[in-house]
Formats: C-alpha cells, structure tokens, sequence
C-alpha cells in the first residue's frame, strides 16, 4: 500500500489496487471524455494501462458498455434519491424535434440550486415521442417525472410553438392534483426567451437575405479548396488587412453563426474585390452574366448594418440561453437594452436600418410588449437581487413602458411576490412569525460588459442611483451579504431565491 494525499484535508491515506475502482474509472472516462467503446480495444490504449497498472485486465468493448450503463443507473439512483428525500422543486426546459430519420424526440432538463446553493442541471429524459401534439408531449413530461419522484415543478421554458401550450396546460393540471404547483401553477409557463430573440431577428432579416447569401457563397467558395484559400490569403496580405479572424460559413438557419460570419467576412471586403483580377474561376463564377454574384459595395454596407443589429441580440442571446450560471435576474436588464436599441433604430434616419427595426419591434411587441405577456417570476427575480430590489424594476418599466406605468406595475409585481412569499411559508414555514414588511435594500451595479449597450445601460441607471441616494449608497455593500445571513433571518426569502 502507497501512501496517498487525500484532497480534502491533506491527509495522507492507505491505496491498495482494486479492480472494480478501475473498471468504473474507465467507464466514467468513456463518459466523460465522450470516447467511443471501441477505444479500450487500441493497442496504444492497453500498451498505456499496461504500464500505469500491470495487473489490470483491459475489458473489451462489449463489458465497457455494461460498465457505463451501469455508472448511468448508479447516478440516476442517486439523483432520484435526492429528489425524493429532499422533495427538491425544480425549474425544467424541454424541447422535441424530428431527427433526419424521421423520427421524434423530446429531451428534458432540470434545473434547480442543491443544499450547496450550487446551481445544478441535470439532462433527466432524452427519449421518442409520437408525435408533436400537445397531449402527446404533455404525457411524457408526466411519466418522467413520475419515473423520477418529481412533484414539486415551478416554471417549464419551451419555445413558442403552439403545442406547448397545451403540453403546460395539462402539466400545470397534473402537478395541481399533486399538490406540487406555485400559485396554482398560473405561471408555469416561461416562453425561452432565447427562442423570441431568434424570432426577432429573422423577422427582421427576411427581407434582406439576398445580401446575406452574396456574401454566404463567396466564403463557401474562398473555403471551398486550399488554393482558393491560399489566393485569398495572398489577396488579404496585399491588401494589408490585418485581421487575424479565419472566415467561417454560417448556417444558414442559425442566425448567430450568420452574425459570426458576417463579422469575420467584412473585414475582407477588400480582398474579395481583388480576387476578382487574381482569380479567374471566381470572376467567371461571380462577376460574369446576368446575375451577378459576388456582393457590391452596397452588399457590404448592409452587412455592416447587420452586423451591428445582430451583435446586440447575440450577446443578448448568451445571456438568455446560460445554463452554467444564474439568468432569471438579468432578465429585465438585457430586455432594457434590447428595446432601447430597437428604439433608437427605429428613430433613425437610416431608413435602412429605419426599416430593418420597424419589422423587428413589430416582432417584440408580440411578445415583450406589454407586461401581461411577460411571467412574473421575471420580475420578482429582481425584486430579491439584493444589489437592486424595487430602484431596478421601477427604472426599467419607465424605459419599457412609462413613468405612469412604473409605479402600477411595480406594485402588481410586489403583489405577486406576497402572495408567493406566503404561500411558501404556510409550506415551508409553518411556525415562523410573519413578516409584516419585505426588506427592500439599496442596490448596486452590476458589473459592466464590454457591450456598448449594457455600458450605456449602466451609466443611465447610475446616472439615477446617484441622483436619488448620493450618500446611503456609499454605506452599503450588498454583495458581502452573506448566505448565512440570508438563511437566518429570511428563510423564505432563501427558498424562493433558489428557484428565480
């Protein structure tokens, strides 16, 4: 027996060789590492064991894909127990889709904070379905969580087809009877806002794929051998460009990866003119006949354009669609900047860029431009972000809406928020004394991104911290709150705060 540190404390602790140890080690590094079975059959692979452990017997394909079935039902046994002891409420995301073969598919996600107040999720169920009908996608939401001793359900985010609809609907009426709903369930359902982004943006660029797909097809042909890269390289350094961005072909059904490309392409407007006297297969290809295909100079001030509208929705995008890290709070933020640049745009005397953003906020008010269209949880998320609280949300809904608004819906939202806080402490605490007032704490800034939006988001907001609190601010530091401050005098609060 060697001795061995233990991580945890440093100690050192006695290691003998075990078989089984070794065999789930290598079944969970098929998993992790996403390996194919096929891979502990390699000569390189035993050879590499071999040394590292003589006595280890290298199993074959077959016994490895055991081995790896049953790490997956040892995890699911120990994630299911922890549901069921913990009777943990979760936040779940879904999607179906058709595969190439034909066949249907749904996956669900949940999403919830741990005894930690470490932010987890967990891929639950990725299995066929019939169909995309309501019921059908309802159905199977309900046999996994059922499979999974899943009770307790706060929201469920999925995209905007009409069918899911119905889906929550019959969700929310089951978790009901199981006595597992907030508020009745009335606000379980969460539209991804990621997937109205897409929306936005695609409604905006329709009427202007020509120039998009111009500069598509020269990038596929740049890309399409080493020596049409190898001219264009050439072409870039004569022109000294110095970009040092690869192109990249986007897909022409994904809207952020056109953003990407449209980027990267710009920057070497210069050098695809001259290709036209360096390459004579794209001359003939591009610049010969009646219709022309390579991108004019006006081609290129469109991209510009839309190169600029898409940078904000793509980092809105991220934001939205972050699985790693807390969203619900920023919510209202990122909704802020989204609106005050459509609205700038439509302002604009571009009426390029005039046109291009009337289709898009035609699109946004579908579906962000009132506030009975919007979930409340959204809100009440910045209601309990101790660096914000009730400043926040009434500053924004004077930017989305008006100032005779901010005040009403500020208050519909602290409603909404009592209603939530009690119903949590007649089921989580039952024998805690009431609060009569909910602490309302100054706020402070988030930190600025590199994002020209988000920075003039944040000087207007500061702008308004400074006017309205010059001196109490200073007094305060809300992000030195501490987790056992919050649990010990708002329990309640915590419990909600885990979930938004």
């Amino acid at each position: 027996m060697q001795p061995k540190t233990n991580q945890d404390d440093g100690k050192l602790i006695a290691t003998t060789y075990n078989e089984e140890k070794c065999r789930e080690a290598l079944a969970r590094f098929v998993l992790l590492d996403e390996a194919p079975f096929k891979t502990v059959e390699g000569n390189g692979f035993k050879y590499m064991l071999s040394v590292f452990e003589p006595r280890f017997h290298v199993p074959c394909r077959t016994t490895i894909a055991r081995d790896v079935l049953q790490v997956y039902v040892d995890e699911k046994k120990k994630l299911k127990d922890f549901f069921v002891r913990n009777q943990q409420r979760v936040c779940l995301t879904t999607d179906t889709w058709t595969s190439i073969q034909n066949i249907n598919y749904m996956c669900l996600t949940a999403h919830f904070v741990d005894n930690n107040w470490k932010l987890q999720k967990k891929i639950l169920n990725f299995c066929p379905i019939s169909n995309h009908k309501g019921d059908t996608i309802g159905k199977a939401l309900e046999a996994c969580l059922k499979s999974w001793g899943i009770e307790r359900v706060l929201t469920v985010t999925v995209d905007n087809a009409s069918s899911n609809n119905d889906a929550i609907l019959y969700l929310s009426k089951i978790v009901n009877s199981w006595n597992g709903a907030i508020m009745n369930g009335n606000h379980m359902h969460l539209r991804c806002s990621a997937h109205i982004l897409n929306l936005i943006v695609t409604e905006g660029l329709k009427d202007y794929h020509e120039s998009i797909s111009k500069i598509r097809n020269v990038v596929r042909y740049v890309r399409g051998s080493p020596a049409r890269l190898q001219k264009f390289k050439s072409c870039a350094e004569r022109e000294k460009i110095s970009s040092k961005k690869l192109l990249c072909l986007d897909v022409p059904t994904r809207w952020n990866s056109t953003y990407l490309m449209l980027e990267s392409a710009e920057k070497f407007q210069k050098a695809f003119e001259m290709l036209e006297d360096h390459d004579t297969q794209y001359f003939r290809d591009f610049c010969l006949g009646e219709d022309k295909g390579a991108p004019t100079s006006l081609d290129w001030e469109y991209a510009r354009c839309f190169i600029k509208f898409l940078k904000v929705f793509f980092h809105a995008t991220l934001k939205f669609s972050g699985s790693l890290f807390v969203t619900f709070n920023t919510f209202l933020r990122h909704l802020c900047m989204v609106h005050s640049q459509l609205q700038n745009w439509c302002d604009s005397k571009d009426i390029f860029l005039k046109h291009m953003a009337e289709n898009m906020k035609k699109k946004y008010d579908k579906y962000w431009g009132s506030y009975q269209v919007i979930n409340p949880f959204l809100f009440i998320a910045v209601l309990l972000d101790p660096r914000h609280k009730q400043r926040l949300l009434r500053y924004c809904f004077a930017l989305l809406w008006s100032e005779d608004k901010a005040n009403e819906m500020t208050s519909r939202v602290i409603n909404t928020l009592n209603e939530l806080y009690y119903q949590y402490k007649v089921i989580y605490f039952a024998n805690v004394e009431a609060i009569d007032n909910m602490p309302i704490a100054n706020d402070m800034p988030a930190d600025n991104d590199e994002i020209d939006a988000d920075s003039l988001f944040n000087s207007s907001y500061m702008q308004l911290v400074n006017e309205t609190d010059g001196v109490d601010n200073k007094t305060e530091n809300p992000g030195a709150i501490s987790y056992h401050f919050w649990t010990a005098k708002f329990g309640c609060c915590c419990r909600i705060q885990t979930l938004l």
